[in-house]
């Protein structure tokens, strides 16, 4: 078998809907974010991939896992993050429950609750928050608030991509009885426009994974690396303002995402603001329990 970063999709961290290791992290953080990345990006791409049969994902899967912990040195992706691990002393924890969660991408398709979609988001998108703040040294007290805003992030991407992931994939994000509860059944994701009960349930999701973005409103000012915060604070104003057309929005028709010049003036603002607080508002402490 070759490596398996043949098989990856061409996105990379521009084409992602919120930055990835931006100017705003520090320099010294950035190598290990951005091996972290590239290794998740390739297993997603992976488990995401329409010509390749389920055995031979879960293989490769296996194999960036072997690479990851040592015991194989045959995907690159691999190797790369495990002697950045490495050399910060951070755990390979956070990489393996991502691979957990997209060896669940290949095996599962549907999901019946809420409830469920959160429980996936747990691998899915927690470790992601988890990683980066153990890359900067910040306390674990702050993961309650990113897990909140890293689920968030990952219901958003859900949304927007709703259509394309059933037709594409078929896979099915939305919970099932959110659908059912307003008579509406997958197959209206295959429709070149979303009828009023499925705007609805789209809606109605949108509206709830706002919640969990102010869950995670304290995270910037619990934060001791004023970079990082920064990086956060712009992470979860695009997250709002994306929440805000979700919930008026057909993502099946509709732009639901921001140009480069929106996401520019949102994050200038977001920037500006979280300064502003830091920097002349409440001590840090104070701040901790203060809407950003």
């Amino acid at each position: 078998m070759t490596a398996s970063a043949q098989f990856r999709s061409g996105k990379g961290t521009s084409n992602e809907n919120f930055p990835v290791a931006s100017w705003l992290i520090a320099a010294r953080h950035r190598p290990a974010i951005l091996a972290f990345y590239n290794f998740v990006r390739t297993a997603d791409d992976i488990a995401d991939h329409p010509g390749m049969g389920p055995d031979e994902k879960l293989n490769r899967l296996d194999r960036l896992e072997q690479s990851l912990i040592g015991s194989s040195d045959i995907e690159p992706e691999g190797v790369i993050l495990r002697e950045a691990l490495e050399r910060r002393g951070v755990t390979t924890r956070h990489a393996q429950d991502l691979l957990r969660a997209f060896r669940q991408d290949v095996t599962k398709s549907r999901y019946a609750s809420w409830d469920e979609l959160i429980d996936y988001c747990a691998y899915s998108a927690m470790p992601v928050g988890r990683f980066v703040l153990d890359v900067h040294g910040e306390s674990r007290d702050t993961w309650p608030a990113s897990d909140a805003l890293c689920a968030a992030l990952q219901i958003i991407n859900h949304l927007q991509d709703c259509a394309e992931d059933y037709k594409n994939i078929d896979r099915v994000y939305l919970p099932l009885d959110a659908l059912s509860e307003r008579g509406v059944t997958v197959d209206a994701l295959s429709e070149p426009r979303a009828s009023p009960a499925l705007r609805g349930v789209l809606h109605a999701l949108a509206a709830r994974t706002a919640q969990l973005v102010d869950r995670g409103r304290s995270l910037p000012v619990g934060i001791a690396d004023t970079r990082l915060a920064l990086e956060i604070a712009v992470i979860q104003r695009l997250a709002a303002r994306l929440l805000v057309l979700l919930q008026s929005r057909d993502p099946l028709s509709e732009q639901v995402h921001f140009g480069k010049v929106e996401k520019l003036s949102i994050a200038t603002n977001a920037i500006t603001r979280t300064l502003v607080r830091r920097f002349l508002g409440a001590s840090p402490q104070a701040q901790r329990y203060q809407t950003p």
